[in-house]
């Protein structure tokens, strides 16, 4: 396979800065938009943090600006004291009862809730509606889940797999076609599976152990993946109806939820190097080398990152999504919220913690590029 040449920086700044931009703007148009279903004001509407570059203030008072560090993005609600839509509730002894009950920290429950989850939502459903349209117009590759062939001599061999076994499910999961045989042994290097499938009528469990293998993209990035030694039947491309095809993308990206829910179980628990993580750089690589691609691979990568963003956000995390909506399960339980102060200590918390999980996945970024070891001989 012949290695294509990278992207150069600018080219891949400017897709990275696109393809977080629109994200961005999709994922905080969610917050926006049932936020302004529920009446609830919303101040600010940013795309990227820093210096406002360019800026305007829209009928209703939101002020929608563009920063000039494209990491990020927030919708700042009444009664937010920042972006991260930590309350200040400071507000409530300064302002009569009347507009006191428009701030966002003084709504319903349900409706905080619901603001807050649409921006992962909204993730979601964008990634839903690209691959629904894929589907529709590229078509869909589907190979039935039955083996085509058994490879000597590899760990599908030694576990005792036959051809025309049909695998109905892999560590625990159903399997629909033999994609998903693949998507799960490659998550799982070194680490042993059980299998369950159907034989000649009958319904057996064996366990395999996938060997590790590295291999190396068209890019030159070398990545581990785990391998059991089979090969699948012919492949089907269907080109399926709005109906299918939306039946299809939600699974499509349930089984990409699944995938990136697996991959961090496994770094938590020691089972995956925290290096199989991929940051800011890394990301910002591969939209740039997407993009050299063509436009469908461009925007597939981008229904990608959208389920990754959404993922991410739900998060129990302070600041994230997941960390709001998990302060309002106690708030929900406990009914009434907790006090300023441990939301505060919750929201330090959490800035920390994600602040400290980006620099290790910046540097590991760096690491797997070879730009740590260009900047250690610049400084040293």
């Amino acid at each position: 396979m012949e290695t294509l040449a990278s992207p150069g920086i600018l080219f891949t700044l400017a897709i990275f800065a696109l393809v977080i931009g629109l994200l961005v703007f999709v994922h905080e148009f969610g917050h926006y938009g049932v936020a302004r279903l529920f009446g609830i004001k919303v101040e600010a509407f940013a795309v990227g943090f820093g210096k406002e570059v360019v800026g305007w203030t829209d009928r209703n008072g939101t002020r929608w600006k563009l920063g000039w560090i494209p990491m990020g993005g927030y919708a700042k609600f009444a009664g937010d004291a920042n972006g991260a839509s930590q309350p200040d509730y400071s507000l409530d002894s300064q302002l009569p009862e009347d507009e006191r009950a428009n701030l966002f920290h003084n709504r319903p429950l349900w409706q905080r809730s619901l603001v807050v989850a649409a921006g992962p939502a909204i993730n979601f459903l964008f990634a839903i509606l690209i691959f629904a349209a894929f589907f529709m117009t590229y078509g869909h590759q589907i190979t039935p889940a039955v083996v085509g062939k058994v490879v000597d001599g590899t760990p599908a061999a030694a576990a005792g797999l036959k051809e025309g076994d049909r695998i109905l499910s892999m560590d625990g999961q159903g399997v629909d076609r033999f994609e998903d045989v693949s998507r799960i042994v490659a998550i799982n290097p070194g680490t042993p599976i059980e299998i369950v499938l159907e034989r000649g009528g009958e319904t057996k469990s064996l366990e395999a152990k996938p060997r590790i293998v590295t291999e190396v993209d068209r890019f030159g990035n070398s990545y581990q993946r785990g391998q059991l030694g089979l090969m699948s039947g012919e492949l089907v491309v269907v080109r399926h109806g709005p109906v299918q095809a939306l039946r299809w993308a939600m699974v499509e990206t349930w089984a990409t939820v699944r995938m990136m829910w697996d991959t961090m179980a496994q770094v938590v628990m020691g089972r995956r190097p925290l290096d199989d993580l991929g940051g800011p750089v890394k990301i910002a690589q591969f939209s740039g080398q997407s993009a050299t691609l063509g436009l469908p691979a461009l925007i597939g990568f981008i229904a990608l990152i959208s389920i990754n963003l959404g993922f991410i956000n739900l998060l129990p995390i302070p600041m994230l999504d997941g960390g709001h909506l998990f302060l309002y399960a106690l708030e929900g339980v406990r009914r009434r919220p907790l006090h300023p102060k441990v939301q505060e200590w919750a929201f330090m918390s959490g800035f920390a913690l994600l602040m400290s999980l980006m620099l290790v996945l910046t540097w590991n970024d760096l690491r797997s590029v070879g730009m740590w070891d260009r900047i250690t001989s610049v400084i040293g």
